[in-house]
């Protein structure tokens, strides 16, 4: 993927719901190595950036003392080759770093935790192993880098990452979503794991999606002994 010199799409400038207990911003990346039709940010996806790393980093020099975190989201802001050294220069002014991901660039993650440039994570489990293709659009790679994310965080970032499932019943079904569970306790997962429900967006989503004809039957959903389910928008 190309690098752009402005790599950065758009900037919300306060959220007290993206990074739970933290008054932060939002930097949302362009680009992304998936395309998923449910999507509801095709315009950052499919988009050119519009903002530089310097608008950003100004930004966050005027509201310092005003915001303790820094989310990043996407598109899939790990594509970046330049997302370390930008990571720095936030860490260097205080802020504490939510990355919000796919987890298909493990290296990207593995180095981003291990030298302290992240400090939280939401790790996006897009669809069982035999509905990943039809979900993502994406091939079998990606697939088996997610899988690394994942071992390397359930082994190593206990505590510092969350794992989610955007459903919408025409790409998941009940038994996908069981299958997600299943391995997330072979791994040893012991966070919350979220299930959010598709709510349409009228202007539109990446792949045109249309409203659920039906939710997804949570008494079908098997319950875990390792970790806690919560279910969003249901």
């Amino acid at each position: 993927m190309m690098i752009q010199d402005t790599p950065i799409h758009a900037l919300t400038p306060f959220t007290l719901l993206d990074y739970k207990d933290r008054t932060a911003c939002i930097v949302w990346f362009s680009g992304c190595n998936m395309r998923c039709a449910y999507c509801h940010n095709p315009d950052i996806v499919l988009g050119n950036g519009t903002k530089s790393e310097e608008d950003v980093l100004e930004f966050l020099e005027r509201r310092s003392g005003l915001l303790d975190g820094v989310v990043i989201s996407g598109g899939e802001a790990t594509c970046y080759k330049g997302l370390p050294a930008f990571l720095e220069k936030i860490k260097r002014m205080g802020y504490e770093v939510k990355l919000d991901s796919n987890g298909t660039y493990p290296n990207t993650i593995k180095y981003l935790f291990e030298n302290h440039l992240i400090d939280y994570m939401a790790l996006d489990y897009k669809a069982s192993a035999c509905a990943f293709q039809k979900v993502t659009r994406t091939g079998r790679r990606l697939w088996n880098n997610f899988q690394n994310t994942l071992e390397y965080l359930c082994a190593n970032q206990k505590g510092k990452f969350e794992v989610r499932t955007t459903v919408h019943t025409d790409l998941l079904k009940e038994q996908d979503i069981n299958a997600i569970i299943s391995d997330l306790e072979e791994k040893n997962y012991s966070g919350t794991y979220y299930l959010q429900a598709y709510t349409h967006k009228e202007d539109g989503t990446l792949g045109h999606m249309l409203d659920q004809v039906k939710v997804l039957d949570t008494e079908l959903i098997q319950e875990s002994r390792k970790f806690r389910i919560d279910y969003r928008n249901f």
